[in-house]
């Protein structure tokens, strides 16, 4: 009976220590995406921060530093954050931790009872002399050998108890470890936390001071405001004329294309109406040739095109960023980050970055059209089959119309304005609908 009872013993205790272990792998997979997400957000802090050295370089406030603050304060809210979902996950480590020391400790208390009463049981008996009389007493060999084998198995049972405690003592030590080790990390994460919550007032009195000095520039932000929505609009008119243009080009294409099938049709018809003239004269069975299927409509484009455009497609919210940095001004319509009830529309993403950053094609493709254009400095649209990118606000381009690019393939570099802020404006369409760039760039 006892046998049986360390067997079951043994058994419950090799599930306890799978599942304590199953646990760690979980909680340790979520650690690793969690020290993932802050050393990434670190990353942005740091980027921001670089390039907001830069726009306060220039010695006066300016709409670009404002953002970059407002960036900086969002990404350390999200630090903080971070922080707290540390110590969340923190605190359930340690109850997992303390949960399975507890089922330990209670076990190994067991196994020592049992182990102890086990000896005192086997020396009040004499258990040596007790077992030799036990088998010498057997009436035939066979018994005897069943004996023998029942009482080998009686000491191996005893002899696995105390590998278990020994298990079970080696696993306590590791964990007591282990909850030493959290409860200093805790520690650590609480005073990093307290430590990133001083840097968000620190940002967020700075953020103040940008806004109360922006706010005093009122008259001179209206004006930056107007010179910004006509040359937007410049660009809009331009951008819808090369579209426009392009579908046109391509409504002809498939108009000819269209006027090519119809007349091989005529020819087709007529060939056939020969061909039965003929046979009907020789008394002879027609020969008609199959005719060809319909072909695919693709909207005028070239199979390339329509290749290209379905891949593009496809790459949605994988694209790689035309230029290091973040978005500071999002896509569509919302209010001025300074001018109270002034709504400002953008028809794609600013992306701010540092001085004289390199800007990339997002994709394969085409160079549809490179112009200047005031306010907006260089310009170049590159055409990916019925979609395209547009990068704006370039202060050198090293591509021209016609030339095919490759994804990530450098176009040129970025404008700096006058206060000091590098950003690219990025859009994407598709015809003639401006889209999400947002929903096309890989998360970062």
């Amino acid at each position: 009976m006892r046998f049986q009872q360390l067997i079951f013993r043994g058994i419950g205790l090799l599930m306890l220590m799978m599942l304590a272990q199953t646990g760690e792998v979980l909680a340790q997979k979520s650690r690793q995406q969690l020290e993932r997400e802050k050393r990434e957000n670190q990353d942005k802090l740091k980027n921001i921060q670089r390039i907001l050295n830069e726009t306060a370089s220039q010695k006066k406030v300016s709409v670009g530093q404002l953002k970059a603050i407002n960036q900086q304060v969002a990404n350390q809210k999200k630090q903080i954050d971070l922080l707290s979902d540390d110590l969340k996950l923190l605190d359930g480590e340690l109850r997992s931790l303390e949960i399975a020391r507890r089922e330990l400790d209670n076990d190994l208390s067991k196994l020592k009872k049992e182990y102890g009463q086990m000896i005192y049981e086997a020396s009040k008996r004499n258990a040596y002399l007790n077992q030799l009389i036990f088998l010498f007493s057997s009436t035939t060999f066979n018994q005897l050998i069943i004996r023998y084998k029942y009482l080998k198995q009686y000491t191996d049972a005893r002899q696995g108890q105390v590998k278990q405690m020994e298990e079970v003592q080696a696993q306590l030590a590791t964990k007591r470890q282990r909850i030493t080790a959290k409860q200093q990390q805790q520690k650590s994460v609480l005073t990093t936390q307290v430590q990133e919550a001083t840097k968000l007032e620190t940002l967020k009195s700075k953020q103040n001071e940008v806004v109360q000095e922006l706010s005093q520039k009122e008259s001179e932000l209206r004006a930056e405001l107007a010179a910004n929505r006509k040359a937007t609009a410049q660009l809009d008119a331009n951008l819808r004329r090369l579209i426009e243009k392009e579908m046109r080009e391509r409504a002809e294409r498939q108009r000819l294309e269209r006027l090519a099938r119809e007349k091989a049709e005529k020819e087709r018809l007529a060939r056939e109406k020969a061909e039965r003239e003929r046979a009907a004269a020789a008394g002879e069975t027609p020969v008609i040739a199959e005719k060809a299927p319909e072909p695919v409509s693709t909207g005028g484009m070239t199979e390339a095109e329509v290749s290209l455009a379905s891949s593009f497609k496809a790459s949605q919210a994988r694209l790689p960023w035309p230029v290091r940095g973040f978005v500071s001004d999002h896509f569509g319509r919302k209010e001025h980050p300074v001018l109270r009830g002034v709504i400002v529309d953008n028809l794609g993403v600013d992306i701010q970055t540092s001085n004289g950053e390199a800007v990339r094609s997002v994709y394969d493709g085409v160079v549809l059209d490179v112009t200047n254009m005031p306010g907006m400095s260089n310009v170049v649209a590159i055409q990916h089959g019925d979609y395209m990118t547009v990068y704006a606000k370039l202060q050198s381009v090293v591509v021209k119309p016609g030339q095919k690019v490759s994804a990530r393939e450098s176009i040129g570099t970025v404008a700096t304005d006058s206060e000091g802020t590098s950003s690219l404006q990025f859009q994407v369409w598709k015809n003639t609908t401006r889209l999400n760039p947002e929903q096309w760039l890989m998360r970062r």
